[in-house]
């Protein structure tokens, strides 16, 4: 295992980059621990596959270093850097046995017979597949292969990282989550760093300790899961990571105090000193509430999702979403918005722009 450090990395596919829109990867510096369990998350294009290739040795990248236990590994291969990796599709011979399959990677290596017996029972077990180790792989059903294809990125105990590469692509939905939830057991039980690469917000927070959120080349916040959803750094993080995502709402400062269509909105803390561009309240859906007074708004779309009601309303032009759990209003209604103080934000071009205010100076959080 190893600790891996990105040390100002950044990459471009052109020879001779004229500026920062030519790199596909922005300047990115990260440190993932030994042991821990991390996703990349992001849309398609954003640059997950391009800082997967560049920590896996396919790619070197323009600039930058990348440190594993301190050591430069920027130009080794991959072998040199001892990385199992496990892809979209399942990489298995279907002409082999489950057990030869698993087998494989260590005999590749000439591990001893009775190492490799051990290991391949052990992973056997923690995928619960022992039931079908001399089985030919072709006739396993798509999630028994990807369980496979995992057990061979995790069989060998001497990998530096084992990277996931979108795992579950492949698999029926309603198996996704039993697979998830095996991978995380497994994580807890092996204890080795894995980087999980993923477009899907449930797949990265559900494994992941640590989440590293990418936009358009760019590391836009880097946290644990309940830190992105709490207190996104950037609007994107608040789109991207919940359902319905976070209300991004045009404001304008006026006499030090944030206002959204001409209403004066209590936020989290006080602004940032210098702060100007593109202005943004932010508050998730989960934090409006309806009340007697407040932002006046017209219910548009009322939609019953089983646990809860996602109301959907127009200030203005503007719309608003927020997830309810008494009775719900009707379509057509005017109601009331209130927003939770300790969880509305002002954002400046799309980043954080309020301080928290310590919890022993908060004052109440009832104000629209």
């Amino acid at each position: 295992m190893a600790k891996i450090t990105l040390k100002n990395l950044r990459h471009s596919y052109y020879t001779n980059p004229k500026g920062p829109q030519d790199f596909a990867l922005k300047e990115v510096d990260l440190d993932w621990q030994d042991g821990g369990a991390y996703a990349l998350l992001g849309p398609s294009g954003c640059g997950k596959s391009t800082l997967l290739n560049i920590i896996s040795g396919l790619l070197v990248p323009s600039e930058g270093q990348i440190l594993f236990d301190g050591n430069d590994m920027t130009t080794a291969t991959p072998d040199q850097r001892n990385i199992a990796q496990v892809f979209q599709f399942p990489v298995i011979y279907d002409t082999m046995t489950v057990r030869e399959n698993l087998a494989f990677p260590l005999k590749n290596r000439g591990v001893d017979p009775a190492t490799i017996d051990q290991r391949v029972y052990e992973i056997a077990e923690m995928l619960e597949v022992t039931d079908m180790l001399d089985r030919r792989a072709a006739g396993l059903s798509p999630d028994n292969k990807q369980k496979i294809s995992m057990g061979r990125g995790l069989v060998r105990d001497d990998v530096n990282v084992v990277m996931f590469d979108e795992p579950l692509t492949v698999i029926d939905p309603h198996l996704k989550w039993k697979l998830r939830t095996k991978l995380k057991e497994l994580h807890q039980r092996v204890g080795r760093t894995m980087i999980y690469v993923t477009h899907d917000q449930t797949e990265a927070l559900t494994f992941a300790d640590q989440v590293v959120v990418m936009e358009l080349g760019e590391v836009v916040q880097v946290g644990t899961p309940v830190e992105l959803f709490e207190r996104p750094a950037h609007t994107f993080v608040g789109h991207f990571i919940g359902s319905p995502g976070m209300n991004v709402l045009p404001a304008e400062i006026k006499n030090g105090v944030a206002h959204f269509y001409g209403h004066p909105v209590e936020l989290e803390g006080p602004i940032k000193e210098g702060t100007s561009g593109k202005l943004e309240v932010g508050i998730r859906p989960e934090f409006v509430g309806l009340g007697d007074t407040g932002i006046e708004a017209h219910v548009r779309k009322v939609s019953d999702i089983g646990k809860h009601t996602v109301v959907d309303v127009e200030v203005g032009e503007h719309r608003v979403s927020a997830i309810l759990n008494g009775a719900p209003p009707a379509k057509g209604d005017i109601v009331h918005l209130q927003f939770k103080p300790s969880q509305t934000r002002l954002y400046a071009d799309g980043w954080l722009a309020t301080d928290v205010v310590p919890e022993s100076t908060a004052t109440g959080e009832d104000a629209a």
